[in-house]
């Protein structure tokens, strides 16, 4: 029985959401110190994780995307439908809003927590990026990282993979690799949707630095999918 575009943007809302809440909550919530909270490694882990376990409840559904830069990279490695990629792109916008929406109710639980001083997990470069890394240094990050990323995905997916059964753990693997690298310099974005759920409710200058997260990631995917189909599949 084919699977209805209502089940599949439902998959997709529902996996951006637990996403952004669980991975953005990790830093919010649970700490970025590594005395008192989880510390960055363990920032990391809540991100990965996540879209392990998303792979494993919505990947038969939807292919478990979450991201629209994946649903880009699709498009151009010819695994999708362009029109397709529009409804999940939007699905994955509104569960980022919505995760970034659940995570803010809940921080806001704690008397101490502000908004504008605690965030909501939001990237950012120069002064908003965790260790103060430049634009410059920002943008060749996302897109580096969400190329390896693509890359990951593609080949952990592909029908000629003999291990296609273990690809979620793959991709989340590979996800908590680039957080590992990536947190100090813009908080890794590597996903428009992950960047935009939480910049719209902080408002400021994590909505003008929101650009660089949309603009990067999908630049990295793309590159991916041409290197991808054209360099290494069709060998």
């Amino acid at each position: 029985m084919e699977i209805s575009k209502f089940s599949k943007f439902t998959a997709e809302f529902l996996g951006t959401l637990v996403l952004v809440l669980m991975g953005c909550g990790s830093a919010v919530i649970a700490g970025a110190n590594g005395t008192t909270g989880v510390g960055l490694l363990g920032i990391s882990f809540a991100f990965g994780l996540s879209v392990i376990a998303m792979a494993y409840a919505i990947g038969h559904i939807s292919g478990c995307h979450i991201n629209p830069a994946i649903s880009i990279g699709m498009v151009v490695a010819g695994r999708m439908k362009i029109t397709e990629a529009a409804y999940y792109i939007v699905a994955q916008i509104l569960g980022a809003i919505a995760g970034a929406f659940i995570l803010l109710q809940i921080a806001s639980g704690k008397p101490e927590y502000s908004l504008a001083t605690n965030g909501l997990g939001q990237n950012g470069f120069d002064a908003l990026s965790p260790q103060h890394y430049s634009l410059h240094a920002g943008f060749i990050a996302e897109i580096v990282l969400t190329f390896i990323f693509l890359l990951v995905i593609f080949g952990s997916t592909s029908t000629k993979n003999i291990n296609g059964g273990f690809a979620g753990l793959a991709i989340g693997l590979s996800l908590v690799l680039i957080h590992i690298v990536g947190i100090p310099v813009t908080g890794v974005s590597v996903n428009p949707a992950r960047s935009i759920g939480p910049a719209l409710l902080v408002g400021g200058q994590a909505i003008s630095q929101v650009w660089l997260f949309i603009v990067a990631p999908v630049i990295g995917a793309i590159l991916s999918a041409v290197v991808w189909k054209f360099v290494l599949e069709r060998n």
